[in-house]
């Protein structure tokens, strides 16, 4: 059977990843990055204040630097597997891994008191925190956005499917199509989450996400929307 293309645009080094587990999946899928991942620099807080570290991303484990070998003791609670991998690939004990989302994490704790580290991008989303958990957190990362090449805009042009990984993701997607004056029509999306597809807009053939915020649910949204599309 043959399906229409798949694009994913996060930046390496997930793309690599993701465009490998397109292909184990029959995919027709190409990456072109609209990102590039950048360090930030980060004061270190003391460990020993922790009860564990909060991480929504595995950039986080690619970009926080030489920080991270201080905070080696704390185990983490990670938004999904493929940020828990990173987790444990630099060192670190997984205590949790979630599948909703950061909040979800939160919301499973229950009632005991904790203090937490949060170690996030400068764009992350915001989390409604209890008054027994205490939240601190600290940038280690920023994203920054290109344009679209030519040779991705020339693949836009025929019906397919896009992978969206954050809501900035979604945005900067949705502006360049607009800039490029890009048909939306012919462009189904597949988002790792509902707030991500929020970002996204209105106007494409399709808007679904992922029923969980993992790799292998998204390959498999992909391949439902390129069977229908």
């Amino acid at each position: 059977m043959s399906f229409p293309p798949v694009i994913a645009i996060r930046p390496e080094p997930g793309l690599g990843s993701t465009v490998e587990a397109g292909k184990a999946v029959g995919l027709d899928i190409q990456g072109f990055p609209l990102f590039e991942t950048k360090p930030v620099s980060w004061d270190l807080p003391d460990a020993t204040g922790f009860d564990a570290l909060l991480v929504g991303s595995a950039n986080v484990f690619h970009h926080g630097g030489s920080g991270l070998d201080q905070l080696r003791s704390l185990p983490v609670l990670a938004v999904g597997d493929t940020t828990g991998q990173a987790a444990r690939e630099a060192g670190f004990a997984v205590k949790a891994s979630g599948r909703g989302g950061l909040q979800s994490i939160i919301d499973a704790h229950g009632k005991e008191p904790a203090h937490w580290l949060r170690l996030a991008g400068k764009e992350h989303l915001p989390l409604e925190i209890p008054p027994h958990l205490k939240l601190t957190t600290r940038i280690t990362y920023r994203v920054e956005a290109a344009e679209f090449p030519d040779e991705l805009c020339q693949a836009l042009l025929k019906k397919c499917a896009v992978l969206l990984h954050s809501a900035a993701a979604a945005r900067l997607f949705a502006q360049q199509c607009t800039k490029h004056h890009i048909e939306r029509s012919n462009i189904a999306l597949a988002a790792l989450g509902p707030r991500i597809a929020d970002a996204a807009g209105e106007g494409w053939l399709e808007l679904r996400s992922a029923q969980t915020p993992t790799q292998d649910a998204l390959m498999a949204l992909a391949k439902s929307l390129c069977e229908t599309i």
